[in-house]
């Protein structure tokens, strides 16, 4: 496993790896917040608490390494490729940094239009979510073209979780332009009251693909066949499916968490537990001695510059 890795390293374009550690450092970032909110006792609720920059680290960080690593396994030009990534590389940075630096200021970072500072903010982050929703909708398209390099199992986990990835994107960008009216209508409270109600789908939608292109590359180092890793990627998707709809159906309804029907609460956890399931079979398929010993990394697609 570690040979692999340091093989994958080796081969990797330097935006690739420069993505890659910037991934690293936005996931500290998260972290150090984290601690930062632990240690201080502070709220984790409104638009001033630390959970902001928490959760846009964290998320951002992980999301742009799966992205980076993802991406090498789509069909796309070198020169594509490296634009894709520095583009999305450059807007998770600014997201999160302007995000961090507002709460630092002790102001709101999204629909604060107090002053001509904070307007610039608003507007930049506005920029980068609609980057951002360009680039993974480009990426999304790209995973539907035919890769014979890969395997089939693969292919399916990451259509799943780019298109996944490109709703919740797509939800950000609603709620980001809700608020924005509420703001320019002149109730900024309204939009910080509302506006971000639809957090809890972003959140569980914005990780599908972090979960199955992961299941799917760890089912390639056993010795099943595809039919069989397929149809374990698929339970894995089936139970992620079940979760986010189960979340987005009770915070669309607009219940309080202690609220929630017992039929979602049963259909989140039966998914969790699909989740679980596919991974657990997959870990023993790989620890039981049946996994290849020297089975490196799947050969990312190049096309021709």
């Amino acid at each position: 496993m570690t040979g692999s890795l340091m093989s994958y390293w080796s081969q990797r374009h330097r935006s690739e790896r420069i993505a890659y550690v910037v991934g690293a450092l936005l996931i500290v970032s998260g972290l150090v917040h984290l601690g930062i909110l632990a240690i201080s006792g502070a709220s984790w609720a409104g638009p001033l608490s630390l959970r902001k920059p928490t959760t846009f680290g964290l998320s951002f960080g992980v999301t742009l390494i799966t992205i980076t690593w993802v991406a090498s396994f789509l069909r796309l030009s070198h020169r594509g490729r490296v634009m894709l990534l520095g583009a999305f590389t450059v807007a998770c940075v600014v997201e999160t940094a302007l995000v961090s630096l507002q709460a630092w200021r002790g102001v709101p970072s999204h629909f604060n239009v107090e002053t001509t500072f904070d307007r610039l903010v608003a507007r930049i982050l506005a920029a980068g979510g609609i980057t951002l929703v360009v680039i993974i909708a480009v990426m999304t398209r790209a995973s539907f073209r035919a890769n014979p390099t890969i395997s089939l199992s693969l292919r399916i986990a990451m259509r799943i979780g780019f298109s996944v990835l490109f709703g919740s994107m797509v939800i950000g960008a609603l709620m980001i332009a809700k608020g924005m009216v509420l703001v320019f209508a002149g109730d900024p409270q309204a939009a910080y009251a509302i506006g971000g109600t639809l957090k809890p789908t972003h959140a569980v939608t914005m990780h599908a693909l972090s979960v199955l292109p992961l299941l799917a590359w760890l089912l390639s180092r056993t010795n099943w066949n595809e039919r069989r890793q397929l149809q374990i990627v698929l339970l894995a998707a089936a139970g992620y499916a079940m979760f986010a709809g189960a979340v987005a159906v009770w915070n669309l309804a607009g219940l309080e968490p202690n609220r929630m029907p017992m039929a979602t609460i049963a259909t989140a956890a039966a998914g969790i537990l699909l989740v679980v399931a596919a991974c657990v079979i997959a870990l023993a398929g790989w620890t039981s001695g049946n996994h290849h010993a020297q089975q490196p990394l799947p050969a990312p697609h190049r096309s021709p510059r």
